[in-house]
């Protein structure tokens, strides 16, 4: 296969690795390694060391840098603790326990020095959000559980890998030098890390803070500016590159008044086409004969992590906490390994094995063994352990309503009266203040953001409300909402009555969603209804008052909105809704004050008069 073809190939497959985890709802990293070990040494399609010759080193390397740069970018120290005691005691006391037991046991199993097996633990302290999330939504664990796994994946993410990369910056200065050269050389290492790591996060931080650099230059700049520190730094410091770009993103992660949401947004698109191709290289690197070689002490190694290791850090920083025991069992459970152990391991074993050390040939294989081992095992098992402990949400029927205003806040009273789960988002300060005011669950920022993927707590949430004035950003919303749920729980609203012959303005598929709560209802409509009083209303129906009474009764002055049936499902009124509502349900509506004889006169004197 000639080169292009071969990269051709690795950016088709990687696109498609990503849509079949989308599809199936499972970690993307999974059919990334399948796929690249499949044209690797499966089929021999792919032959990364042929392909990239004496770049291929150099491509890893960067590529890395780049992870761990955005992976340092979401780590903010104030915000560690906010999250409860049972998540800093994850990624204090649990990382320093996994780390410390896995090394100890890969020492004692595997053909490692102390050197090789450090590293190996620390590889494997490391969860991360692209493993986590996706399982989260599928196995919908207790909110308190959920929340706990979702910010240890976030926090321990650069956390583990800081950690990594000091572990082998001391590999590699003590090779060949005794203690007192390595613990100098290390030292060295370690000062220029943080020193340069510092000022360049805090000289970025400023450049962008104070826009030195156009809006549409501002993602590329940083980019380049990483890259350009990283290489700088591995020239004035043999290796102290990684540590540096880590801590620059620290660095920035921590500075206050820095808008990082345009960064974090480019990073994400990039890191989907970056670590896509990343990883079907290095699965297709992968040599098939050195699984079997790790042999039965790789099988007692990983039983070792998943059923020895995790469950005592588990229990261990459970203590103080008011976890019970079923919470870390599930726990103990659910901790997948991601995308930072397989980079920075095949990273590290491309270099040490360059430097001589030949057992570093198996650590690949082993770091890899361990990631698709517990996503498989994890993936198809969590669920059934949440469902037997009595752990999971029930179905996610409730509301994210993105709009925050005075309507969007009365029909969330509404449905939480009810009981059901809704969640207000809106990019306005204000609106999101009077719905703090008035007790109601908020998200203030765009839900679509990469910080509302990771902050956002859609524990309950299994439908989409657009009830904001926003035209730019409602299509932006429902399609994004898309992926996470079925098109068919996306409802959303024209904004005004001249929005329907603008449609070529629209998307087709969000087009399709504007047709909540029946014919003719447009943002405008129930915001003027609102502003003239009209109040939120339950009503019953019976056998003597069934849905048509209703609408002969309250006619035009009723516009419904939901019906809640005798098992209490919720229904949403649409212009082509299929149900209709029986004798027992409950009919939630915008109805208008009836006018009094006196208003009625008047009106009609003046539709008289016009």
């Amino acid at each position: 296969m000639s080169s292009m073809s071969a990269l051709a190939l690795i950016g088709v497959l990687s696109i498609l690795c990503q849509w079949s985890a989308w599809r199936l709802k499972i970690p993307a990293i999974l059919p990334l390694l399948l796929v690249g070990m499949l044209v690797g040494p499966g089929l021999g399609w792919l032959h990364p060391n042929t392909l990239f010759g004496d770049l291929l080193f150099p491509v890893v390397s960067l590529s890395v840098a780049i992870i761990l740069f955005e992976g340092s970018l979401t780590l903010k120290l104030n915000e560690i603790r906010g999250h409860g005691r049972m998540v800093t005691h994850l990624v204090s006391i649990g990382v320093l326990v996994t780390w410390i037991v896995a090394s100890v046991v890969a020492y004692l199993l595997i053909d490692f020095g102390w050197e090789l097996a450090a590293l190996f633990g620390a590889l494997v302290v490391v969860t991360g959000p692209t493993v986590i999330m996706p399982m989260l939504r599928s196995v919908r664990p207790k909110s308190n559980v959920a929340n706990i796994l979702r910010w240890e994946g976030i926090i321990i993410d650069p956390i583990g890998a800081l950690l990594a990369v000091l572990v082998y910056e001391f590999i590699i200065a003590s090779q060949g030098a005794g203690m007192m050269q390595a613990v100098q050389a290390f030292t060295i290492t370690i000062g220029v890390g943080f020193a340069l790591g510092f000022a360049a996060g805090k000289l970025l931080g400023t450049a962008l803070r104070k826009e030195w650099f156009p809006h549409y230059l501002k993602n590329v700049a940083t980019l380049a500016i990483v890259l350009g520190v990283f290489a700088a730094s591995n020239a004035l410091q043999h290796e102290s590159g990684l540590l540096t770009v880590t801590v620059m993103g620290m660095v920035m992660a921590n500075t206050r008044n820095l808008n990082l949401d345009d960064i974090l947004e480019f990073k994400e698109t990039l890191s989907v086409l970056l670590i896509s191709g990343l990883f079907i290289i290095l699965a297709a690197r992968l040599d098939m004969a050195a699984f079997s070689e790790l042999g039965m002490p790789a099988v007692v190694l990983l039983a070792v992590i998943i059923f020895v290791v995790r469950p005592l850090s588990v229990w261990l920083s459970a203590i103080g906490t008011k976890l019970n025991f079923k919470e870390k069992i599930l726990l103990s459970w659910i901790a997948p390994r991601g995308i930072v152990a397989a980079a920075v391991s095949a990273l590290f074993a491309l270099k040490l094995q360059q430097d001589g050390w030949a057992e570093a040939e198996l650590l690949v294989p082993l770091v890899f063994l361990v990631i698709l081992s517990t996503v498989v095992l994890q993936s198809l098992t969590a669920k059934p352990l949440a469902h037997a402990l009595k752990l999971r949400e029930p179905p996610a029927h409730g509301f994210l309503i993105f709009g925050a205003n005075i309507t969007a806040r009365r029909i969330a009273k509404a449905l939480k009266e009810q009981e059901l789960p809704v969640l207000l988002a809106d990019t306005n300060w204000e609106n999101i203040k009077q719905a703090r005011m008035e007790n109601l669950p908020v998200y203030f920022g765009n839900p679509t953001s990469d910080h509302a993927e990771n902050n956002m707590d859609l524990t309950g949430i299994g439908r989409v409300l657009i009830l904001s004035p926003y035209k730019q950003l409602n299509p932006v919303v429902a399609l994004h909402f898309m992926d996470w749920f079925s098109r068919s729980k996306i409802y959303g609203l024209p904004t005004n009555e001249h929005e329907a012959p603008a449609r070529n303005q629209l998307s087709e598929s969000y087009r399709e969603r504007l047709k909540l709560f029946g014919k003719g209802v447009t943002f405008s409509k129930l915001a003027s209804l609102t502003f003239q009083g009209a109040q939120m209303k339950t009503t019953n129906l019976t056998e003597n008052f069934n849905f048509t009474d209703y609408q002969k009764r309250y006619g035009n002055r009723a516009i419904p909105m939901f019906a809640m049936d005798e098992r209490k499902s919720f229904h949403v009124f649409t212009t082509d809704h299929t149900f209709e509502p029986k004798p027992g349900w409950q009919i939630i509506a915008l109805v208008t004050v009836e006018e009094t004889s006196e208003e009625q006169a008047v009106k009609q004197k003046r539709e008289k008069e016009d």
